[in-house]
């Protein structure tokens, strides 16, 4: 039985989970595979910690050169996470002839031209399914289970802290920081969690999705990024009676010759099945012309199901390996249908807009009155009496309208002194 080789970089949770499943289902793998994957050796800075899988110490190594200089060596995971220095031991490791598995997506989304062009030239290949939505097959859906499909849309919940907070917020009634509390206590949000509720992180996931769906491997500032802090109890409550909920939605979406890639907050039906994604869990809803729309839904991060993908991927070069072929960047294919990237001031959509206003007569108008002057049609309009109160809640739905003349508009308003806190506009996307 032939044996494949591997080198693992990072010891932390993730990279513990792989080394816990290699070991444990190392026959079952066998006989699946008809292959033995082997650890050949384990790198980490921290060799004292105690992890939950026993390994003998020989395996392991501080020496991250050793690691990548090992003739034997046939694959590398990267398990550190960032930029530096994964980008330059994968590039080494890359040049040194082996194969990569990693769970990066910070680093190939700012860096993923450069890291593709390396393994290209030196034949190799880069597989990053767990980098995308944990255990969820969506980046071997994507290149091999709708290879033939061609696609128009991609939404998805890819971040976990995020979708806890607005699911907490609604289902408990509780405020934005007090679910955002709870979160880090659970262990579901970073001490500084900036990366994930301003929006950052599914920026980065939504442009290896963009690359597998589109053939477009884009740049991170591309993507229109805004994230979920100023979401206020207040736009879950009203979403609600309005027939909605607000996710935090990474978009690829193909229109005519143009493709717009975008991050924020958005009001989706209730009825739609991501609007009953909650805690925790990502989904992605993918719109294809052969398929149809298909949804992908499970834990968007853990140990086990991110290791889980880890160890897909190491299957899949391990069949490359064996039959001795090699995919260059998983094959994927631009689509020359696509000529531009869609600014966010171009985009068209319905909006969630909630004013905090003066409770005083002809208020209305004047709001009204300056969206009119954009051409903004109103499609509905209620607003909330608060007694002694020194502001009331003006929440609007507006008709598609422009992006670029909706926040023309909204600056002009928010600078009137009727209005006591900067507007809030949330798009809504009819999936």
């Amino acid at each position: 039985m032939k044996k494949i080789n591997i080198g693992i970089i990072g010891f932390g949770t993730v990279g513990s989970g792989v080394v816990r499943i290699l070991r444990e289902r190392r026959k079952m793998l066998a006989d699946k595979i008809g292959t033995e994957l082997i650890i050949k050796q384990i790198c980490d800075k921290d060799l004292a910690s105690r992890r939950n899988v026993a390994v003998p110490k020989e395996l392991l190594t501080a020496d991250v050169a050793a690691v990548i200089n090992d003739p034997q060596i046939d694959v590398i995971v990267e398990l550190i996470g960032g930029i530096h220095p994964a980008k330059e031991f994968i590039s080494q490791a890359l040049k040194k002839g082996k194969h990569i598995v990693t769970a990066n997506k910070a680093l190939l989304a700012e860096h993923g031209k450069e890291m593709f062009a390396t393994a290209i030239d030196n034949g190799k290949s880069i597989y990053f399914e767990a980098s995308v939505g944990g255990g969820i097959p969506i980046i071997k859906a994507l290149r091999e289970g709708l290879v033939a499909n061609k696609f128009s849309s991609i939404f998805g919940i890819v971040n976990g802290t995020s979708n806890f907070v607005l699911s907490k917020m609604s289902d408990d009634n509780c405020s934005f920081n007090e679910a955002l509390k709870e979160a880090q206590a659970k262990g579901f949000a970073e001490k500084d969690p900036t990366l994930d509720i301003e929006g950052i992180d599914s920026a980065h996931k939504l442009v290896l999705l963009t690359y597998l769906g589109f053939g477009r491997l884009i740049s991170l500032d591309d993507v229109f990024i805004e994230g979920i802090s100023r979401v206020s109890l207040y736009d879950i409550n009203y979403a609600k009676e309005l027939g909605f909920e607000i996710k935090l939605l990474a978009i690829a979406k193909k229109e005519e010759d143009s493709l717009e890639v975008r991050v924020h907050p958005t009001l989706i039906p209730t009825e739609h099945l991501l609007a009953s994604v909650n805690g925790v869990n990502n989904a992605m809803h993918v719109a294809s012309d052969l398929a149809g729309n298909l949804l992908f839904f499970g834990p968007g991060a853990g140990q086990l199901s991110a290791a889980s993908a880890v160890v897909s991927d190491l299957v899949d070069l391990t069949q490359g390996i064996k039959a001795g072929l090699f995919r260059p960047t998983l094959n994927v294919i631009e689509d020359t249908s696509v000529k531009k990237l869609r600014k966010i001031d171009e985009i068209e959509s319905r909006y969630y807009i909630r004013f905090m206003a003066q409770d005083k007569p002809g208020v209305l108008a004047k709001i009204a009155g300056v969206l009119a002057r954009y051409s903004i049609s109103i499609a509905s309009v209620t607003q909330k009496e608060r007694r002694r109160a020194k502001s009331v809640p003006i929440v609007m739905v507006i008709h598609e309208a422009k992006e670029k003349d909706l926040r023309t508009a909204l600056a002009i308003i928010d600078k009137m002194n009727i209005i006591h806190e900067p507007s809030v506009a949330i798009r809504i996307e009819d999936i």
